[in-house]
């Protein structure tokens, strides 16, 4: 006799609940290349254990303490799926963590992705992973592992989303910020490369507003579709500064300029009694800003408490080592500008002043 719980030869399967084992062994087969590409000392990139293994010490370090990031893509993600290019949130994914661990002074040592969706499509995903394997060689971290969940009911059609995991390490004495940020500090700015990963809900309530498709011709750039410009990846700043802070270039404090602008991510790593005066004149202000503020009637501080507006990261130097730490990041491929000066802060006023305005020059 047979019980209720046993299958039988009409008994359900897994796969008849919507979820296809041999398509996430494929994937897994598909993006073990990917990982050996991003193999670096300490980590051989073998995937299928059940944790990733790192091995600190062979990285040199003698006093290291380990800093953690995580983060998501946030709604670039629908713009990703709805136009089919899924590489660069890839690249985002790892950008958003890896800066982070950046701004503390530690170089990134090993990523790991969580990738969800209801359904799982073998290639989409593959492309995903590829562009997370590039934005790991971009930092010089290694992809150890990761998680895939095919999750029916949870995800429609084809949405999926992403986390990411990041993990680096800092010599005790190396860890940023310093204490000694004080009046008369320089801050540059770095370039970035367009919105990055933030604001995208406000981006694409203005496309929405605008009557274009993700498919017309970008308004500000037209050599590509409106989806292809605005899924330029995030920039990854992470080489250039790690050789700027081990050539003693006399970095204080670095700023990942995110969700918040200049308004919210330059006071966390300000005394609380200074302030940073930044010239708007000087920000090199990109046409896709100017094309969402236009479209929006975006208020300019509503802008700068949105998105980056044109600087990535911010980077605040003693005065006498400000020419040193431009030139030394120009050579690493930065475009660097002079956004003004650390002064003391006057009663209880905000912790960044502004000046001038944003334009496209």
């Amino acid at each position: 006799m047979t019980s209720k719980g046993t299958a039988t030869g009409n008994g359900i399967s897994y796969a008849d609940a919507g979820v296809d084992i041999a398509a996430g062994n494929a994937l897994v087969d598909a993006i073990k290349p990917l990982a050996r590409s991003t193999r670096r000392k300490g980590a051989d990139s073998k995937l299928g254990g059940f944790g990733g293994l790192f091995d600190l010490k062979a990285c040199g370090f003698r006093d290291p303490v380990l800093v953690a990031a995580n983060d998501g893509v946030g709604t670039k993600l629908r713009i990703a799926i709805e136009t089919g290019r899924h590489h660069g949130v890839g690249i985002d994914l790892v950008a958003m963590s890896v800066n982070d661990l950046i701004v503390q002074g530690a170089e990134p040592l090993f990523f790991l992705d969580y990738y969800a969706t209801g359904k799982l499509d073998v290639s989409a995903a593959r492309e995903v992973i590829a562009g997370i394997a590039d934005g790991c060689r971009q930092a010089g971290c290694a992809l150890i592992g990761g998680e895939t969940a095919e999750m029916p009911g949870m995800y429609e059609g084809d949405d999926y989303d992403l986390a990411g995991f990041a993990v680096g390490a800092a010599e005790r004495k190396m860890i940023l910020p310093r204490k000694d940020v004080k009046p008369g500090d320089v801050i540059l700015g770095l370039a970035s490369s367009g919105p990055h990963s933030n604001g995208y809900s406000l981006v694409r309530k203005l496309v929405a507003r605008s009557g274009l498709s993700y498919a017309d011709s970008a308004p500000f750039d037209t050599t590509k579709s409106l989806g292809e410009a605005l899924l330029t990846p995030t920039r990854i700043y992470v080489k250039p500064l790690l050789k700027a802070i081990r050539a003693k270039a006399g970095i204080k404090a670095l700023a990942h300029i995110t969700g918040g602008g200049f308004i919210e991510n330059i006071p966390r790593i300000l005394p609380r009694t200074t302030v940073a005066e930044v010239n708007l004149d000087r920000v090199p202000y990109l046409p896709v800003f100017l094309w969402m503020q236009e479209t929006g009637g975006v208020a300019q501080r509503e802008m700068l408490r949105t998105f980056n507006c044109g600087i990535g990261m911010v980077v605040v130097v003693a005065a006498e080592d400000g020419k040193k730490a431009a030139s030394l990041l120009r050579r690493a491929g930065e475009t660097v500008v002079t956004l003004g000066s650390i002064r003391r802060r006057r009663g209880q006023e905000e912790q960044v002043a502004l000046s001038g305005a944003l334009e496209v020059r």
